[in-house]
């Protein structure tokens, strides 16, 4: 049978203590924290970094090295035969198309799936990956199946503070004062390739209210063939708030029974920087049949 190893980056959410037991790889992203590089999860743990943050660092993104990239490929090719790799969203990262113009050198043996998914839905992806891989699909099946679905999720982000929208230059300087003292809380959307703002709700209670609204409303319209067979993931995601989030979890799934198992995981570094501790998120995926 051919042998197929998934590769995914550390947006995904999955720690490298998880991809050594799931038996995948993680590439972790660098960040540059006062130009000094660090990376997640290697010598930068979620903790240390929302210290950092919460300090005024000046952080930044960055993509892994594509040295580092080849490097990683050409070990693991010693061992298997093809390699399924499944980066952050192309709309979100140059380090997606960095991966496709490095993989033609690979001879169709290295795989890069541009599904334009990140955090608790990139997640999942590696989990359908390594189901599809263990039905004995080939690294281009897997790839095809990947992207053929790739528009079959949804997250909806709210950011508990406007500080860090405020100095990416997201929003204004006033527009941030306003919408502090009226508790304003944004509410975003990642619907494919774009992170793009939903609504704005005054408080927290509010703001999950308008979460919930709007997954019901993808389950009775985009969603409503698969939701109905209950053929949804559906997950939380957080930014240090794992308390709120195992809470909200909670209510998911009274208001949506029958989905099994809400997964709550932290939201990614990368989406982390630009809103802040204190977000919440509710993610969904349409499950993908491995047969």
């Amino acid at each position: 049978m051919n042998k197929v190893i998934i590769v995914t980056d550390s947006n995904s959410g999955i720690t490298q203590r998880e991809a050594a037991e799931m038996g995948i790889r993680v590439v972790p992203m660098p960040f540059f924290i006062n130009d000094i590089q660090h990376f997640e999860d290697i010598d930068l743990s979620q903790g240390e970094f929302f210290r950092k943050l919460a300090e005024g660092a000046d952080v930044s993104t960055s993509q892994p090295s594509p040295a580092d990239v080849i490097e990683l490929w050409e070990s693991l090719l010693k061992e298997y035969d093809e390699i399924v790799h499944i980066p952050m969203s192309s709309g979100l990262s140059n380090s997606c198309e960095t991966a496709i113009m490095l993989s033609r050198e690979f001879n169709d043996r290295v795989w890069v799936v541009n599904n334009q998914r990140i955090s608790v839905t990139q997640r999942q992806s590696v989990l359908d990956a390594l189901e599809l891989a263990e039905a004995g699909k080939s690294g281009r099946q897997i790839k095809e199946i990947l992207e053929r679905e790739k528009l079959e999720s949804s997250i909806y982000i709210m950011v508990d503070t406007l500080k860090y929208l405020k100095k990416g230059g997201r929003i204004t300087p006033a527009a941030a004062m306003i919408g502090t003292v009226l508790n304003l809380k944004p509410v975003l959307q990642i619907q494919g390739e774009r992170l793009d703002a939903y609504a704005k709700v005054r408080g927290q209670k509010q703001a999950k209210r308008t979460m919930l609204d709007a997954m019901a409303k993808d389950f009775a319209t985009r969603f409503k063939e698969a939701a109905d067979k209950k053929e949804m993931h559906l997950e939380v995601a957080h930014t240090a708030n794992e308390g709120e989030a195992l809470l909200f979890a909670q209510e998911i799934s009274e208001m949506f029974p029958g989905f099994g198992d809400v997964v709550v995981n932290a939201l990614s570094l990368s989406v982390a920087c630009h809103i802040g501790p204190g977000a919440l998120a509710i993610a969904c995926s349409k499950k993908i049949v491995t047969i």
